[in-house]
């Protein structure tokens, strides 16, 4: 699938500037697909980790593949926010990382010193 990006010129035309292809979401792995399932299914004011998406995915012990998907994956509206690294910590968003605070903090989490408070009651097991 191609997606063209479009710029204006400065007589304010439209004008293609670059083709990007991508691959479908049918050519998506299973577990990609099962990755980004479990996204969409994790409500707000609630986190899980890397490790988490990884096991409801069916595939324990794949928390870094699961975290690979989650960082290439650009599906809009899917709270990659809420997806935490071990233990707590806030782990991942490229180099935005005040931004995933400013979001979690938004929906009631409490973040100091880059870990969710009370993070035990704050995790999600899916159900």
């Amino acid at each position: 699938m191609a997606f063209v990006h479009y710029e204006r010129s400065a007589m304010g035309r439209a004008m293609a500037r670059s083709v990007v292809e991508r691959p479908s979401r049918a050519a998506a792995s299973e577990f990609t697909r099962r990755v980004l399932h479990v996204l969409r299914r994790i409500p707000s004011g609630r986190v899980v980790t890397y490790g988490d998406v990884a096991e409801m995915a069916k595939r324990p012990g794949a928390a870094r593949a699961a975290g690979q998907i989650v960082g290439r994956a650009d599906e809009p509206g899917l709270p990659y926010h809420r997806v935490i690294a071990a233990g707590g910590r806030l782990g991942g968003f490229g180099d935005h990382p005040q931004l995933k605070a400013s979001l979690l903090a938004a929906e009631g989490h409490v973040v100091r010193r880059g870990r969710i408070v009370n993070f035990a009651a704050r995790r999600w097991d899916g159900s």
